[in-house]
């Protein structure tokens, strides 16, 4: 591709030292004040620019892991494909990457690979400061900050890209997503997060590229998942994978029943589109997440289809539902892996349905204090909002319950049980009139 080298000095830009984080300024200085280059890159440049607050910072350097851990005691060497140095300030994290050179060069050979279909499967190939910004995937992300004259070097168009809210790939586009397929997801995260419009090759590949995501490793499939829906700008991300058909990939059994409904609006549409809305408003208030919760979301419906087929072979609803839940995170395994300890909470927010549907005086309290309750009911109230009414009531009571005292919770749950009785009663009456009838 064709190179521009522009570099920006401090009246031409608005980033000042004051808006980067405190540990990636002393990362910056010790490795310039050694005799190594060093530079803030990536996301945090673009946001800085873009008057956002960055959540990490990235430093790209001449200096080689090895270096960069023999300058900092609080340094560790993580990753294999691509070997990178942390910088461990406690709980943040600042990450440093040695400039990376182009495959095919004199010293590639024993430190870089990629497989039959152009993936990149081994890759410590070092180089310049130009070779390292042309390696990396769009412009946009390919704007370095010189911690020794605050100026920013830009070597792929990505201020003018930036101005202009366009998200382009450096480089051949096929080339690019061949290399790395999960830069069609990263793609659709930039767009939704910044409102930029894609470049139209950027744009139209993806259509006929997206099946390479099959070769990716599930385990990283499931982290760019996480980053997707989890950032603040999940709604938007579930659109476009929609659009660009990606999620049918990552999520086949969802998207299939939603196609399958025959509705504009179908139940597992609304449930997933709700919840996505809920959680960008919580982490754009500053609240915490959980993946668990979300995943429960889109693969409620696909496990309810499992559930009533379990139920025609004879299984009882509860072990219908055990059966189904198990059988439905064993499928989605195979496109997008879920730890453990997802898995776990997802099924225990799924086990709770029945229970804070049908409460009785001696489980309610149990329920009540499950550590699992809260996700339960905020999921009993997910439902309710997008369509299933009939729980109306049911939220309701459990809604009361959580605001009264431990006496006045068990005066509650004794009133269910004559509720209860009632109705048994009542049932029974209707029973014995019909079983008189001629």
């Amino acid at each position: 591709m064709k190179i521009k080298k522009q570099v920006f000095y401090r009246k031409k830009h608005s980033i000042s030292r004051d808006a980067i984080c405190g540990n990636a300024l002393k990362v910056l200085y010790r490795l310039k004040d050694a005799g190594f280059q060093a530079y803030l890159v990536g996301g945090s440049v673009r946001d800085l620019l873009l008057g956002e607050k960055p959540k990490d910072f990235d430093v790209a350097t001449d200096a080689r892991p090895e270096e960069v851990k023999s300058l900092f005691r609080n340094c560790r060497l993580i990753g294999r494909r691509f070997r990178l140095a942390h910088i461990l300030y406690g709980r943040d994290v600042i990450e440093v990457a040695t400039f990376r050179g182009p495959h095919g060069g004199r010293l590639s050979s024993n430190h870089a690979g990629k497989n039959e279909e152009g993936r990149i499967i081994r890759d410590n190939v070092f180089g310049s400061l130009e070779e390292d910004a042309v390696r990396r995937d769009f412009s946009v992300n390919a704007l370095y900050y010189n911690i020794r004259d605050d100026s920013i070097v830009d070597f792929t168009g990505g201020m003018d890209d930036l101005n202009n809210k366009v998200l382009r790939m450096i480089g051949d586009v096929d080339t690019r997503y061949r290399e790395d397929p999960v830069r069609m997801l990263r793609a659709v995260r930039f767009v939704a997060k910044l409102n930029f419009q894609m470049e139209e090759k950027t744009h139209a590949l993806i259509f006929e590229m997206g099946h390479l995501l099959e070769d990716i490793p599930v385990a990283r499939l499931f982290d760019e998942t996480i980053k997707l829906f989890q950032g603040g700008y999940g709604l938007r991300c579930f659109q476009l994978l929609r659009e660009y058909q990606l999620f049918k990939l990552l999520f086949p059994m969802t998207e299939a029943l939603i196609n399958e409904s025959g509705q504009e609006q179908s139940p597992a549409l609304q449930l997933i589109e709700q919840a996505l809305r809920n959680t960008d408003e919580r982490v754009a208030t500053g609240k915490s997440v959980n993946p668990a919760f979300f995943l429960a979301v889109l693969l409620w419906h696909p496990m309810h289809e499992y559930k009533d087929t379990f139920i025609e072979r004879g299984q009882h609803e509860m072990e219908a539902l055990l059966s189904a839940g198990r059988e439905v995170l064993t499928r989605q395994q195979a496109h997008t892996s879920i730890p453990k300890r997802f898995s776990l909470m997802i099924r225990e927010i799924w086990h709770m349905q029945p229970q804070l549907q049908h409460p009785t005086r001696k489980r309610a309290l149990r329920t009540l204090h499950n550590k699992r309750f809260r996700a339960g009911y905020d999921f009993l109230l997910l439902r309710q909002s997008v369509g299933e009414t009939e729980l109306a009531s049911l939220c309701e009571w459990w809604t009361d319950i959580q605001t009264k005292n431990m006496s006045e919770q068990a005066q509650m749950c004794e009133q269910l049980a004559g509720q209860g009785q009632k109705k048994s009663k009542k049932r029974n009456r209707r029973h014995r009139t019909l079983s008189t009838e001629p």
